[in-house]
């Protein structure tokens, strides 16, 4: 899907970002995208990407960098209206390239709630492994090259 585009979080895309919801049953899963915003503006370890398609705001998701040199991805979201349709696969299959690419970067890595089936089956169909580790209530999943 080569529409897919991930660009910065900006003055210009803040508000489109922010709107973004998902189905009512995927809220236990992600938080809010504010709350996403919230979390990279005021903490040093996130930070935000737009997923664009066609010129619009779609989706969202954030990345950071462990002390151990691993990328991480976090606060995935689509928005409800433009789900099954590809993007989150893309989104998470582009910042992993993008991601491992940089250099010193040993893996990248995500976590997920065990009920979310869903996200589960898309990363571990991307390449992404599940170790064993868990980090709150969540299972952590790796990709290396």
């Amino acid at each position: 899907m080569e529409d897919i585009s991930l660009e910065p979080v900006t003055a210009g895309n803040w508000r489109d970002c922010a709107a973004l919801t998902v189905h009512p049953g995927q809220r236990d899963f992600v938080a809010e995208v504010t709350y996403y915003l919230c979390m990279c503006h005021y903490g040093d370890t996130w930070n935000p990407l737009a997923v664009v398609r066609g010129g619009v705001v779609v989706g969202f998701v954030i990345w950071a960098v462990d002390d151990d040199g691993s990328r991480w991805i976090g606060g995935l979201v689509v928005d409800a209206e433009h789900q099954r349709q590809g993007i989150g696969r893309e989104t998470v299959r582009q910042l992993r390239e993008r991601l491992i690419a940089e250099p010193g970067t040993p893996n990248v890595a995500l976590s997920y709630q065990p009920a979310n089936t869903a996200a589960r089956d898309l990363y571990l169909s991307l390449g992404f492994v599940e170790t064993g580790e868990t980090e709150d209530d969540e299972v952590i999943a790796r990709w290396a090259p």
